[in-house]
């Protein structure tokens, strides 16, 4: 089983290389010689690079996107699809039906079930799914948030000054500031298995608030105040207290960040122009083994 997968990833790696030579490399920075790889950077291609360099070379670059997610993340995925219906208009229940839709619909070859490898096991584990994306959604929607949505799942790209290469981003909602009626909110939904520390400080959520930032502004044209994260445990506090927590970012305050966001991006741009070899991280706990498999196998040599 294990051949054939190798097998038919080193035919898929070889066949996205292929075209990727086909169509010539995605562009240049504006001024300069260098020629860059993508298009564009997004907050998970940027981490991808930080944490992996050669996993976010396999799937930005050759576009080859065969690894499996892990069932949190599916469930994560299920719970935005619900609250994107949810807040597009959607009655409570029918949201919740049509992210439990989504979660069934997801395949097995798709999802890393782990230790489960039995077809009853991968069942079991289906089902374990079920139940905690059911209890998630169940205890977000229990007391929403309200606001005045402005646009739902809002896609844009942005040309920022300064950055040698623009940056996309999806906002979960886009709504209107209750600090400034004529400003915007990014809010941003999480389903997460333990609330975050360092609250609206947690580098992770700033880095991402200001790729929203530049996008959502460019969008609608308006100023844009804060990125709203809620948070929602999956799992049921012992204590009876809150499944939800809140953290806001207040972009008149990150000043420092701004600065520090365009640096990181524009350093990310310049590395992954000029010639180099990647080397994989097996230490990451989502894509280590494979991208180690990759460079053991020599498939982008």
């Amino acid at each position: 089983m294990a051949t054939d997968y190798l097998a038919g990833y080193t035919r898929s790696m070889k066949k996205a290389t292929q075209k990727r030579r086909a169509r010539g490399l995605a562009g240049q920075i504006p001024g300069k010689r260098e020629t860059v790889p993508i298009k564009y950077w997004s907050h998970s291609s940027l981490m991808s690079f930080l944490r992996n360099p050669l996993a976010w070379y396999k799937r930005y670059v050759e576009k080859v996107y065969d690894t499996p997610y892990n069932p949190a993340s599916i469930i994560g995925r299920a719970g935005h699809v619900a609250l994107q219906h949810f807040y597009g208009g959607i009655k409570k229940q029918g949201a919740i039906d049509l992210g439990l839709e989504y979660l069934r619909s997801v395949p097995d070859f798709e999802i890393n079930f782990g230790k489960a490898t039995t077809r009853l096991a991968k069942k079991k584990k289906r089902a374990a799914m079920e139940r905690e994306y059911l209890q998630a959604i169940n205890f977000y929607l229990e007391r929403p948030p309200k606001y005045k949505v402005l646009g739902v799942e809002v896609v844009a790209v942005a040309e920022v000054p300064r950055l040698a290469l623009p940056i996309k981003a999806v906002s979960d909602l886009v709504v209107e500031s209750r600090i400034d009626s004529k400003a915007l909110d990014i809010v941003d939904h999480k389903f997460v298995d333990s609330f975050s520390k360092d609250r609206s400080r947690k580098t992770l959520f700033v880095m991402q608030a200001i790729f929203n930032y530049y996008t959502v502004r460019e969008k609608y044209g308006r100023p844009v105040k804060r990125f709203i994260v809620q948070e929602c445990k999956k799992r049921k506090n012992a204590d009876g207290s809150s499944q939800m927590r809140r953290y806001v970012i207040d972009f008149s305050e990150c000043k420092e960040d701004f600065a520090t966001f365009q640096r990181l991006v524009n350093d990310a741009t310049k590395e992954i122009s000029r010639r180099r070899i990647y080397l994989p991280n097996p230490s990451d706990m989502f894509e280590g083994e494979n991208s180690f498999e990759i460079y053991r196998l020599g498939l982008l040599e």
